[in-house]
């Protein structure tokens, strides 16, 4: 896991959901973060290929409960799936899996990513992680972005061949800035100034 400062106080937690080395979901989450931090958003990557998560039912680790610390204080998500065998890698399920009950999930705002090897995309990975995502009471933006043929969009380097690709990826991070600044920053500024006694 890694982070980044940001100037605006919003708190963004990316997560990864594959493991595999090299893997192409990381190569997209990579523009999504480098967008954010391009807008000056504080960033925490969470990578569960550095992490120790327990199977369900088997207790907790200080990964998971500094994966939830992480995720309890974001003002929003980005959730990175590649989809297997018609489904949502059990990377992120796990990952989802290890957020404690409530969900550290719970009420925050989150946009899906998607890759897949396959022509017709990630769709099937991200109907379900939009199910999963609603079930444990995230706000789930619509639009999510799926990459088709995702081991001919990226380089070995990890940079996007397609600039349509690269822009509709980068997206994510449009999309749930958008939606920050229009609906959650209004109601932290307001509370602030109710607070403080000021501008009321």
């Amino acid at each position: 896991m890694f982070e980044s400062e940001g100037r605006d106080g919003i708190r963004v937690a990316v997560i990864l959901g594959s493991v595999r080395p090299d893997n192409y979901t990381a190569k997209a989450a990579a523009l999504v973060v480098d967008e954010l931090r391009s807008r000056g958003v504080h960033v925490d990557v969470i990578d569960p290929g550095e992490m120790n998560l327990p199977m369900p039912g088997t207790g907790s680790t200080p990964d998971a409960e500094r994966m939830q610390e992480i995720v309890r204080g974001a003002t929003a998500l980005v959730l990175c799936t590649p989809e297997y065998h018609g489904g949502l890698s059990s990377v992120i399920k796990l990952v989802i899996e290890n957020m404690g009950f409530p969900s550290a999930m719970s009420g925050k705002p989150v946009a899906l990513l998607g890759v897949a090897a396959g022509r017709i995309g990630a769709i099937k990975s991200l109907e379900m992680l939009r199910s999963i995502c609603s079930h444990v009471g995230c706000l789930v933006l619509p639009a999510p972005v799926s990459v088709a043929n995702v081991q001919k969009e990226f380089n070995a380097e990890g940079d996007a061949v397609d600039p349509a690709v690269e822009k509709a990826v980068r997206g994510v991070a449009t999309t749930l800035l958008d939606y920050l600044h229009r609906h959650v920053c209004p109601m932290v500024t307001l509370e602030a100034m109710v607070r403080e006694g000021t501008g009321v």
